[in-house]
This record gives structure tokens, sequence and C-alpha cells, in this order.
């Protein structure tokens, strides 16, 4: 499986080249591209700049790179691994619209065991439907976003079970907790890869279920094992929740 990593220079590309390099998942690399590439990188600039063949494409550069990664892998007839966070209402469109012609995986954690808390999480909402849930993400302190991708994606699951139930990002001011709310909070630590802590209390008893990245390696196995799933399908929209339920 030949593969393209899109923001290889960034500090998950770096980790997806590794594995790739090392033919993880009987991968090799096809070509790294970073806008940010300097003569001597072995990068390309841009996607238009690669000549090569491909297998899949495996994103994880900024999240408006879709606009212009897109239309490249629906021209090249290339299925794409989106990894990135923070997309706008327009770039989801682009992503749903690009499914209906290629294959397009995304997720915004790429970690098997967050995708094990997402499902215990639905389990937990609908068992105790009264209780009140809270989200706590924690990353490092250049992450650009918040709360998190994988914040949002948990509180959405919620909701599923929960379509009464609404999303409140960083609580303040006066006023109490409404119990539909899912409040989420962000903090921004040091070099932290990434927590998430949910937690669902009753009043009688508290339930409290967590996540700790400790390497971002994990990350890249998850991408790359993503890319592997999505390769063969058919055009579709695809998420974590499909690969770990095949």
């Amino acid at each position: 499986m030949k593969v393209i990593i899109n923001g290889a220079l960034g500090k998950m590309g770096i980790e997806i080249t590794k594995l790739v390099c090392e033919g993880y998942y009987n991968t090799s690399l096809a070509a790294m591209v970073d806008i940010h590439a300097q003569p001597g990188d072995n990068a390309y600039t841009s996607l238009d700049d690669f000549r090569g063949e491909a297998d899949v494409i495996i994103d994880f550069s900024h999240h408006s790179a879709v606009s212009t990664l897109l239309p490249y892998a629906i021209n090249h007839g290339i299925p794409v691994v989106i990894a990135t966070t923070g997309h706008t209402e327009e770039e989801k469109a682009l992503m749903q619209s690009a499914a209906r012609i290629i294959p397009i995986f995304h997720s915004a954690n790429m970690s098997l065991g967050v995708a094990t808390l997402t499902s215990l999480v639905k389990t937990a909402a609908k068992l105790f439907p009264d209780a009140d849930i809270e989200i706590v993400e924690t990353h490092h302190t250049n992450k650009l976003d918040a709360p998190s991708g994988t914040a949002l994606m948990l509180a959405n699951a919620i909701r599923e079970v929960r379509p009464d139930s609404y999303i409140n990002c960083g609580r303040s001011g006066m006023g109490k907790r409404d119990k539909n709310e899912i409040g989420i909070s962000a903090l921004r630590l040091a070099n932290v890869v990434g927590e998430h802590e949910v937690i669902i209390a009753t009043g009688t008893q508290t339930l409290t279920l967590k996540h700790q990245a400790h390497s971002r390696s994990l990350f890249a196995e998850g991408a790359v094992a993503a890319a592997d799933f999505i390769k063969s399908r058919t055009p579709g929209f695809y998420t974590i929740s499909d690969m770990v339920s095949m």
C-alpha cells in the first residue's frame, strides 16, 4: 500500500512517516507533502507536484487543507484518511460531497481506545438517562482548537442517545446547570498528549470513564490502520466506529 502523507513534517506526520517507512501494515512511502517544506526536506510543498502513484492519502496537516486535498484525491481516485480537527461547516460539507465519489475516512481521534471509550459512554448515557454528564479534556499548550475534536465527538455520541441534550463549552457566569446540557471543559497544560474524561453523576453514584494517550504513536498507528481499512472500500464516509465494528 503506497501512502501519501500530507502534513508530513508536523509532529504527527513525522510519526506516521516512521511507521510507513518501517512497513507497518505493509505500507510504503509514496510521497511526503508539507506546505512548509524546505529544500533538503525530501518533501513536496503541494500535492500537485507529485507525479507518482498512490493507494491512499493520510492527512494530518490542517483542517483548511481539505479544500485542495479533496479535489486532488477525487481527480486521482485516491481514498483519503482525514485526521485533522476543527473543520468549518463548509469543510464538513466538502468531505460529505467527496464521499459520494471516493472513500473518505474521518475521525477526530485515531485511537482505538477512544473508539472504545465512545461506545462505553453511549451505553452509560443510555443506562442513566437523568445523570449529569461532564467532559474534561486536556492537551498540550500548542493545540489550536478548543474544545478538542475528540471531546466534541464524545458529546455528539451522547446526543445520539439523548436527542434533547445540547453542548455547553466552557461554562461561565451566573446560572444553574441545565439538566439537558453536556458540559465540556478544556485544559491546556505543558506537553500533555491527550486526556479525555467523561464524568456521569446520578446523585447516588458517579461513573468516570477516562482515556489517556501516552504517546503520539498510538494516533499514527490508528491512522495507518484506517488507511488499510479504507483502501479497498467503495465510496462513502467512514469513521473509526465503522472500523472497530468490522
